[in-house]
């Protein structure tokens, strides 16, 4: 059951409606990046996990992103609405679909379920989560760099860090489980080239070697031919 609060959890305030900048935040709105798309993989997740706190977890992220998506709609129709039919909103696509959010990215491509990642391994989901994350600041940091209007700024940095706080929780959840720098999990043991570094890339120069590729984790392999 979900009760829907009038209230965002941060103000949306624009002072100065631009419609072509609306167009670039339906990339977080309806794109791959977007928060219909977290919401979503982030509840649908929490139905495979049989650990109570993480489920707990990824419902509650999952419900704060819904409430994200409202704060980028209402960004979206505060830019579009009560704005004069200039040529930058008629080359919009709000020309076309409408004042206010559509379920489009920036340069109107439909938004589809295969954005979303979930494959019912609770490891494997949060790492695949942290990545979202990942993805959505970074869509996040271009908006504020392209931002004029001062209160649009201050939503998208709040969204931006929220990002940032979501990264902290999956890994603290992966860090319960021992898994956030372990990357095996699931039933099947690995073969023994799993300890193995292949150097494919030689082009008779010096070859970079670091943490990726040295001991005690790694047997770095100049000639994989020959296993050397």
């Amino acid at each position: 059951m979900f009760f829907h609060k009038k209230e965002t959890i941060h103000a949306v305030n624009v002072g100065e409606p631009d419609p072509r900048f609306a167009q670039l935040l339906l990339e977080q709105f309806g794109g791959a990046t977007g928060e219909l798309s977290a919401a979503l993989q982030y509840w649908v997740q929490s139905f495979h996990v049989e650990n109570a706190g993480i489920r707990d977890m990824l419902q509650d992220i999952a419900i704060e992103e819904f409430g994200h998506l409202e704060m980028v709609g209402k960004l979206i129709e505060s830019h579009t609405k009560n704005v004069d039919q200039t040529e930058a909103y008629k080359s919009s696509l709000f020309a076309v679909r409408g004042m206010g959010p559509h379920f489009l990215d920036s340069q109107g491509t439909a938004w589809t379920a295969t954005y979303l990642n979930e494959g019912g391994d609770v490891v494997r989901d949060l790492r695949a989560n942290i990545a979202a994350e990942a993805g959505a600041r970074q869509t996040y940091e271009s908006l504020i760099k392209l931002a004029t209007d001062e209160g649009t700024k201050k939503t998208l940095v709040h969204l931006l860090t929220r990002e940032i706080s979501h990264t902290q929780m999956f890994m603290k959840a992966l860090d319960s489980m021992g898994k956030l720098t372990d990357p095996m999990f699931g039933n099947i043991q690995p073969d023994d080239t799993v300890d193995l570094y292949y150097n494919l890339s030689s082009n008779g120069e010096k070859d970079e070697r670091g943490a990726w590729n040295s001991e005690p984790t790694f047997r770095y392999i100049a000639d994989p031919v020959n296993q050397k």
